[in-house]
């Protein structure tokens, strides 16, 4: 997540030389992708438990906008 923030921070400046820009758009692609699945794989674990406990309602993570 940090290598993500540092990436989306250089391109927000706004001064980044396209192929650069490029190459950090690709490596922030590969790291969104692995944070989301992340996020998945620990929600599927959770409601996994909780139903094995009985006390889960469904829930989603919500993307922020």
């Amino acid at each position: 997540m940090e290598n993500l923030e540092n990436i989306v921070g250089e391109l927000e400046q706004g001064d980044v030389p396209l192929e650069k820009a490029i190459n950090y758009y690709q490596e922030g692609m590969i790291l969104s992708k692995l944070c989301s699945d992340k996020l998945k794989h620990v929600q599927d674990k959770m409601t996994k438990i909780m139903n094995e406990q009985g006390d889960l309602e469904q829930f989603d993570l919500q993307e922020e906008e």
